[in-house]
């Protein structure tokens, strides 16, 4: 191919890639927030409603927050409701442009590996398109997938530069694009091995027995050792990484107990998981927001998973010499699981779609450089390729289509998610809060007793319960769901907050401030709970102890009126008292 049909197949793909997105995502415009960690990170969190401020800054790199570090996440969600407020579909947009970007990089990075255009662009495509990555654009909270994935790419694109001429100041453009990385998400902690896979193939960096180097020429044969030394300042900062990313996630509760989930639990579905990615690449149906953890994976699931990983492993391990692409492929797709795979088990899911936003492209390499490989000697091979490679685009972009249709609102989301999974306790739980903000208590009962008799140690469906029943004028039933909420999760300030709610509603004023002190103490910065408690004193004819937490109240919520008239009432009524 001449260079100027080069450049212009070039321009077509990059066109093709960009204006197919478009076509599948396009829905994700009339899309809204969903009651699953986008109230959060976006609809529900003053800092970040605010847009840019300087406390607004400050909170983002001070300390953790929803049990992660990653400030740079933060400042992006800043960013788009200083541009846009709290409408949705530009939130969806700045997810969309993000993937957009990453797929178009990811052509480019392996194009000047490779120079080889149409396998860079069907890993590419693959990447852009596949019905697996919607969860990763169409939900606003996993902004940090697509903003670190963009840092990702950037990183190899710089390491490649590096490469080619070897120069302090481009390794510090890998060192700088890393560190932006991680402080997007820590997912990046596994890209120094990936660098490493990338020195073997495809630039050649290091040569493992005789085999001709077919990556790009010009780069200088390195030892292994070498090379590794050369990435000690990522390896360190990968560390790092890693140790505050579990300790803040520790922290923060998203940690499970060993008595939860034993070891031997942990690796039978870390085995299952991969097993199924790779099905799920294959067949992508059945896809959920939020996949039950088992709690016990069947033993005859985790040995055929593991079989199958296993000879996989082995095929291309031995594979190594002649076709480097299929061992490359393979452990970039175990390794960068590695730290989503479940061994340290966060949060209750067996496996997530947004786990594969970056693993899968290792697959997508084996397919890529694999099969016209096996093809080679096929008469027909290219008009086979061009066949299968349209109709395998059709059939994903049209599941992708569908998916994203899921995503509409958390409605349609949760649904979904009971009909292709069962034993669903987060869904039952969320699509009961939606039914309720809807007026529909009845229905969102339902689902609240789902909710428990599935998961009967969870206290936020205990005390979703009891708002449901409060809401009813069922005090005691309320009162119920509340304790129990709060005997499961002692430092629930909402549940203690609520429990002296309807304790005030009965009159009950001396327990209600108890519970309304335990609210403040587990949260100090709880303007409701200051609210609340300054009501129930004032009830009870403490106007001092009223009017400081009315004071405090206002402090957090300065534009709250009733407040205001609260606290004005209050001083005129101690005011009358002194006379």
């Amino acid at each position: 191919m001449g260079s100027r049909s080069h450049r212009l197949a070039t321009v077509v793909v990059c066109l093709g890639l960009v204006f197919s997105v478009f076509v599948v995502y396009w829905p994700l415009m009339y899309n809204d927030f969903i009651n699953l960690d986008d109230n959060v990170y976006v609809t529900e969190n003053p800092n970040v409603r605010s847009g840019f401020t300087k406390a607004g800054f400050i909170w983002a790199f001070a300390k953790p927050h929803s049990a992660n570090w990653h400030p740079l996440t933060w400042l992006s969600h800043m960013l788009d409701c200083q541009l846009f407020g709290l409408n949705p579909g530009m939130h969806h947009l700045t997810n969309l442009l993000f993937h957009i970007a990453n797929s178009l990089l990811l052509f480019a990075v392996f194009m000047r590996m490779t120079g080889a255009l149409w396998r860079s662009a069907f890993v590419a495509v693959l990447f852009a398109l596949h019905p697996l990555h919607v969860e990763s654009v169409a939900w606003i909270a996993e902004r940090k997938d697509v903003l670190s994935t963009f840092f990702w790419i950037l990183t190899m694109w710089a390491y490649v530069r590096y490469a080619e001429q070897p120069r302090v100041n481009r390794y510090l453009a890998v060192v700088m694009f890393f560190v932006l990385g991680l402080m997007s998400k820590a997912m990046l902690v596994t890209l120094p091995f990936v660098l490493l896979l990338m020195d073997y193939w495809p630039l050649g960096r290091v040569q493992l027995g005789r085999r001709e180097n077919k990556g790009k020429s010009g780069f200088h044969r390195l030892s292994f050792f070498h090379l590794v030394w050369e990435k000690a300042p990522l390896f360190v900062l990968a560390s790092i990484s890693c140790v505050l990313t579990f300790l803040v996630q520790e922290q923060g509760g998203g940690v499970a107990s060993s008595d939860e989930f034993p070891l031997q639990t942990r690796i039978s579905n870390a085995l299952v998981s991969y097993a199924v990615y790779i099905g799920k690449m294959f067949w992508p149906s059945n896809l959920s927001v939020f996949y039950p953890h088992p709690g016990i994976v069947p033993r005859w699931e985790a040995i055929a998973a593991g079989l199958l990983v296993a000879s996989l492993s082995i095929l291309c391990i031995r594979a190594v010499r002649t076709r480097p692409y299929l061992a490359v492929g393979w452990l970039w797709y175990l390794g960068t699981l590695v730290p989503v795979i479940g061994l340290v088990q966060v949060g209750n899911q067996a496996m997530a779609d947004r786990y594969t936003y970056i693993p899968l492209i290792g697959l997508f390499i084996m397919f890529a450089w694999g099969v016209p490989g096996l093809l080679s000697k096929w008469r027909h091979r290219q008009t086979l390729i061009v066949i299968c490679t349209g109709l395998i685009l059709s059939a994903i972009m049209v599941c992708t289509w569908m998916q994203v249709r899921h995503w509409k609102d958390g409605i349609s989301l949760f649904k979904h998610a009971l009909n292709v999974t069962v034993n669903n306790h987060l869904a039952h739980n969320n699509l009961g809060l939606l039914l309720l903000n809807q007026g529909r208590a009845n229905e969102a009962i339902r689902h609240y007793f789902k909710a428990i008799e599935i998961k009967p140690r969870w206290a936020l469906a205990h005390y979703n319960m009891g708002v449901a029943k409060a809401g009813q004028r069922k005090f005691k039933e309320a009162i119920e769901y509340y304790s129990e909420a709060i005997k499961l999760n002692p430092n629930s300030s909402k549940a203690h907050n609520n429990l002296a709610n309807v304790l005030l509603a009965q009159r009950r004023f001396d327990a209600a401030i108890a519970h309304y002190l335990e609210a403040l103490r587990v949260n100090p910065d709880y303007g409701n709970a200051h609210s609340n408690i300054g009501i129930a004193f004032a009830a009870k004819g403490d106007l001092d102890e009223a009017i400081s937490h009315f004071r405090e109240a206002l402090r957090f919520n300065p534009d709250d009126y009733r407040m205001r008239q609260n606290l004005e009432r209050a001083l005129k009524q101690r005011q009358g008292g002194d006379r």
